[in-house]
């Protein structure tokens, strides 16, 4: 351990920063919510405004006292966050979705991405973004297209059980299909996380069409060894656990479960989440499940917070200080990128063939890009192929699609008055 390091950032300071991140993102986040807005964009604010670049109250870049600390618990908190909705995810019900949800989520995916990739390339080419080494773009590319092919289902869902059209088949259609895109999402992070680690090795030789498929091929196989195994032998194991008498033994057990698997996705080369929500899938079919979810959102509520508040407090709000010349390039990114991942997302609504469906609306249901959209982010600028001008540009991108999705959802439904005079 660096003493001079541990000194520098004693534990009362610790406790103080640890209890302001968590008041801050929970007032905040009660106030977007009262404005019908997720909380999570709440948390994102808390961030910015702690940040260094407002207030300076938590340390938001590598090398300040504390940073690798809470960046360790930022961690844990998505860790955690994907193991949950692993548990809140029925396999069956994944596996029945409908022919109609599959083509939403593919389009959504595809269109996104393609534009998002083709759109840094064009920045590249008038030189809006310049890399030494070409490679280094084809990476930034690739890496900006995966973040936009992300589907919040979670706020998604929220929004809609807010203006009661859960039951509705728009609905279910918006979230067949967002928990095909966390999936699917899911496996693009592992190839996007395996390029960035195979690009370490030499940036020539870490982008190719074998790389990919073999990343690709890893990732599912890791998936659905991990799943087909873990439902061998995790039912029995469990059943056993939930007879002992140690107090907490069956919610550690459960996380340490999660913990074990996200090890291993890291040992197979993919991201730790990836392995949490394999867990998650896994533990979701004991019978333990219900049990295990309601006591693990405590811990969740303590932990998961962090992960958005330091998303927030990387971002440097002085980029998009439209008074600086310097700034307009990042500022027009940035623009593109929020009507790069409108657009992707809204014509995925227009793949549906059925009739007598409200397609703007599956399309507008599909395009908040959450906390998914922050995890590939966040990687981006953890591997350095995001330096805090594009970073900002892309958190700027999720933030909004975050906050515009909630009331065009509500007014693509219209108002129960108006449904019931049609």
């Amino acid at each position: 351990m660096n003493v001079e390091h541990a000194v520098s950032f004693p534990v009362e300071k610790f406790l103080f920063v640890f209890a302001i991140i968590l008041i801050a993102s929970k007032v905040i986040g009660e106030l977007t919510e009262r404005i019908k807005q997720p909380p999570v964009l709440g948390e994102l604010i808390a961030g910015v405004l702690l940040g260094g670049s407002v207030l300076a109250l938590i340390p938001s870049v590598s090398g300040q006292p504390g940073y690798e600390t809470f960046h360790l618990l930022a961690e844990l908190g998505v860790v955690i966050l994907l193991f949950e909705i692993g548990l809140e995810t029925d396999l069956n019900e994944l596996l029945e979705v409908g022919v109609t949800s599959t083509i939403v989520a593919i389009v959504g995916i595809v269109a996104p991405f393609v534009l998002g990739f083709l759109s840094i390339i064009a920045f590249q080419k008038y030189g809006l973004l310049t890399f030494a080494n070409p490679a280094t773009g084809m990476l930034v590319a690739i890496t900006v297209g995966a973040t936009l092919t992300a589907t919040s289902v979670g706020i998604t869902a929220r929004v809609l059980s807010d203006i009661n059209k859960i039951q509705t088949p728009e609905a279910k259609i918006i979230l067949g299909a967002a928990v095909i895109d966390d999936i699917l999402g899911l496996i693009i992070l592992a190839v996007v996380t395996g390029l960035i680690e195979a690009s370490k090795q030499g940036l020539e030789t870490g982008i190719s069409a074998v790389n990919v498929l073999t990343i690709t091929l890893k990732a599912f196989g890791f998936l659905i060894a991990s799943i087909i195994i873990g439902m061998l032998v995790t039912g029995k194991i469990f059943n056993f656990i939930q007879k002992l008498k140690v107090r907490g033994i069956l919610l550690l057990s459960a996380i340490s479960f999660a913990f074990l698997y996200a090890y291993l996705a890291y040992i197979a080369g993919l991201a730790g989440i990836v392995g949490a929500f394999a867990a998650g899938l896994v533990l979701a079919k004991t019978g333990q499940a219900k049990i295990i979810e309601e006591r693990l959102r405590p811990v969740s509520d303590l932990v998961t917070p962090v992960f958005f508040v330091m998303v927030g407090a990387a971002v440097d709000i002085s980029v998009f200080n439209p008074f600086n010349s310097g700034n307009i390039p990042i500022l027009i990114i940035a623009f593109v990128l929020f009507a790069v991942a409108v657009i992707g997302k809204f014509v995925c609504g227009f793949a549906v063939f059925k009739e007598g469906l409200n397609k703007k609306a599956i399309g507008i249901g599909m395009i908040p890009r959450g906390e998914v959209g922050l995890i590939f982010a966040q990687i981006g600028l953890a591997y350095a192929v995001f330096d805090i001008k594009l970073f900002s540009a892309v958190t700027a991108m999720v933030m909004l699609t975050t906050f515009i999705a909630p009331p065009l959802l509500k007014k693509a439904f219209g108002s129960d008055e108006e449904l019931d005079n049609k």
